[in-house]
């Protein structure tokens, strides 16, 4: 049971209602991690406005999804890691591409590059180097794209940190967190 309130889209306060109607727009359903989050509007309006920027930015909803898994494991999210996993495959990725991302791995050398720094900035709480950067760059990645994939890895760790600190009910099909097996 989730530690706090989950917001009922049906009778949610105004200050909600409009980004609620929104993300059961998107995806048919609010999802409980929204319902959570929706106990700030506030908190809410920078969630869903984050997910809509960087949704529309250069990376592409694969790669997005590719780095929110590979986050979710190391955070041990069961959330994050459901939802993305479903929306990678969504977004064209294979069952295994999604597998291998939570890993932080990949066989196409752009999504290793890029799964391998977000992982280092998970990990290593940000302290990364200018050879990290270069490596990016080795393989395409231009100044906008850097910061792009950092800011995959902060929003996906906010929403980790929402799901684990307030246990928030898994409500996607289930995925096994790879640092657990």
């Amino acid at each position: 049971m989730a530690h706090v309130n989950l917001v009922d889209p049906a009778s949610s306060a105004a200050a909600v209602k409009p980004t609620l109607d929104r993300i059961k727009g998107a995806f048919g359903v609010v999802p409980n991690m929204f319902k959570a989050v929706a106990n700030s509007p506030a908190a809410l309006a920078s969630m869903w406005g984050s997910f809509g920027a960087l949704g529309q930015g250069k990376l592409g909803a694969k790669l997005g999804e590719q780095i929110a898994v590979a986050v979710a494991d190391r955070n041990d999210c069961n959330y994050c890691l459901a939802a993305h996993t479903l929306l990678g495959q969504k977004a064209g990725a294979s069952g295994a591409e999604m597998a291998e991302a939570q890993h932080g791995r990949s066989a196409d050398p752009r999504t290793a590059a890029a799964l391998a720094f977000a992982v280092k900035l998970v990990e290593n709480r940000a302290a990364v180097d200018a050879a990290d950067v270069a490596a990016l760059r080795a393989v395409g990645f231009d100044d906008e794209a850097i910061v792009e994939i950092l800011a995959h890895v902060a929003l996906n760790l906010f929403t980790n940190y929402v799901n684990v600190a307030l246990d928030v009910p898994v409500d996607f099909p289930g995925v096994k967190l790879s640092r657990r097996s």
